[in-house]
């Protein structure tokens, strides 16, 4: 029997709220007080990590110079302070080394870490147990335990205070990264690793064209959290870089405050800031790679 034009819209408008209402009364009542906890913890967590970045926002508007204020709103805003970072372009300086290093390291980091994943996933030979583990053993040594070490090196090969020094040093893989790539190459179907050696395929070209181009998504996630890394690197950046002109961010926003008799706390907050614009273009860019990344491996099926 065919449905009046009229009846059809009447359901149809009635069905969203008839879905609601059939929801509401399955929820039983303790699944309904589990549900407003939840929201209330998910709110306190957000205010908790708000309330400190919204600080950092007035302090970079504050011309007093004061990190921490007990108002909300500052009462005499200006640019002052973005002003003062502005001059002289030390700053620009900053943020292009920073970029130098960060897409340099984050892009070699990247590609070393796949060529690792690859053959400890992939390919089959003598010590491949031993040194996944070892790596995993060596992860967990605290990175200051090395300064000593890659400082009297640089030193003797004269080659401290150089961006391209820093950049060496900051090229050693994270073995997490390994694990964490090998993982997802050990997801991808063994038969188009066998289709390939049928058809005639080096293990180079194995990787190249068949390996890698499936591993975009967890690539981009390890690109994007070395290049978070690089940015808020400051330990072995302030050790081997000692030139204004060669300074990070990390380095040259950490001077702003360490004078002995004035800390630009304005200055710094606002430098605070847009340092992050870099990372939220990128971000914004990889943001469809990143949710594959992040989310791969948790579906199984």
């Amino acid at each position: 029997m065919a449905i009046s034009s009229q009846s059809f819209s009447t359901l149809k408008s009635q069905h969203p709220i008839a879905s609601r209402s059939r929801r509401r009364r399955s929820m039983r009542p303790g699944e309904r007080v589990a549900l407003w906890v939840s929201r209330i913890v998910i709110w306190c967590v957000i205010v908790m990590v708000l309330l400190p970045m919204w600080f950092v926002v007035i302090a970079s508007f504050n011309p007093s110079n004061s990190y921490i204020s007990f108002s909300l709103f500052p009462s005499n805003a200006s640019l002052a302070n973005y002003k003062a970072l502005f001059q002289g372009g030390q700053f620009w300086t900053w943020v292009r080394n920073s970029l130098v290093v960060g897409v340099v390291v984050a892009v070699a980091q990247s590609f070393i870490t796949a060529m690792s994943a690859f053959a400890f996933s992939k390919l089959r030979f003598y010590g491949r147990k031993y040194g996944l583990m070892t790596l995993l053993l060596l992860q967990m040594f605290p990175n200051i335990l090395a300064i000593a070490a890659f400082y009297t090196a640089l030193a003797k090969l004269n080659m401290i205070d150089m961006l391209g020094s820093y950049i060496l040093v900051m090229l050693g893989t994270s073995a997490f990264n390994i694990w964490l790539l090998k993982g997802y190459m050990d997801s991808i179907p063994r038969e188009l690793d066998e289709a390939a050696v049928i058809d005639g395929a080096t293990t180079w070209q194995r990787f190249m064209h068949v390996t890698l181009p499936l591993s975009t998504p967890m690539m981009v996630v390890i690109f994007f959290l070395t290049l978070v890394g690089i940015f808020s690197e400051y330990m072995f950046a302030g050790t081997i870089l000692q030139s204004p002109w060669n300074y990070t961010l990390g380095v040259g926003m950490y001077n702003l405050i360490s004078g002995q008799f004035a800390k630009n706390w304005g200055e710094f907050a606002a430098a605070a800031l847009l340092s992050a614009v870099p990372l939220a273009i990128v971000f914004a860019v990889a943001q469809r790679y990143l949710t594959k990344g992040l989310v791969a491996g948790s579906v199984k099926g």
